[in-house]
């Protein structure tokens, strides 16, 4: 084959691997110009990376892609019907790439389990599986303690998880979080929704007119009380 063929090739791979990183680059600075957008008028903080904060959590997304980093994050907190939480928003990415769009929002004490919700179209298999629980729903829930999970999945609960949408591959308990991943390309008004469907799962399993048990600590009560929550980004919070 001519040595010109060759040339010709390499040159059509190296434009079209120009103009697909330019799309790339165009997509994230538009997400990123939308997302401190949302922040500011919601009156949250916004940080553009943060390499600990996904390392915050082990489960659900995070042990499905590995830990990653958070990119456009938001932070802050909203009212539920149950009350004031703090929560987080951001893109999880890993490899390069983002997966998902994490949404989490905090409870006031830490559960003894986790849980995690998968959607059945998921191929959500990897090495290390919690125990398989069974249907819950639409969802299949893996759970790290079979009979303390029992307890915790309710006609409320399943109710409040079917709520949340079928775009969102996994929904996930993880100490004194819920937590949801959602689909790279979702907009702001998709992200309220399902903060909001988020904060009832989180008002299911804790009610603000609970007291906390003894086997289920309170979150820190550091971050609790504030208009606004406000982290220290970069540094591994407890």
């Amino acid at each position: 084959m001519p040595a010109w063929v060759w040339f010709t090739v390499a040159a059509v791979a190296g434009v079209a691997g120009f103009a697909l990183l330019a799309t790339d680059r165009a997509q994230r600075t538009a997400r990123n110009r939308e997302r401190r957008r949302w922040a500011a008028l919601r009156g949250w903080q916004f940080e553009e990376t943060d390499h600990v904060l996904p390392t915050r959590w082990e489960a659900g997304a995070i042990a499905y892609y590995g830990t990653g980093l958070a990119r456009d994050v938001v932070a802050g907190s909203t009212f539920t019907a149950d009350g004031r939480r703090q929560v987080y928003v951001l893109d999880h990415e890993t490899g390069g790439k983002v997966n998902s769009v994490l949404v989490g929002v905090r409870c006031r004490r830490a559960l003894s389990v986790v849980i995690e919700l998968w959607l059945s179209t998921v191929p959500f298999q990897r090495d290390k599986m919690p125990d398989l629980l069974g249907p819950v729903g639409s969802r299949y829930a893996f759970v790290t303690d079979v009979p303390a999970a029992r307890k915790l999945i309710t006609p409320d609960l399943i109710d409040a998880a079917e709520e949340i949408g079928g775009d969102v591959t996994v929904v996930w308990l993880e100490n004194d979080w819920v937590l949801a991943s959602a689909p790279p390309n979702s907009s702001p008004a998709r992200l309220e929704r399902l903060l909001r469907d988020v904060g009832e799962l989180a008002d299911v399993i804790d009610p603000f007119d609970a007291d906390p048990s003894e086997d289920e600590p309170a979150a820190d009560p550091e971050d609790e009380g504030g208009e606004v929550y406000r982290p220290s980004f970069g540094r591994k919070q407890t």
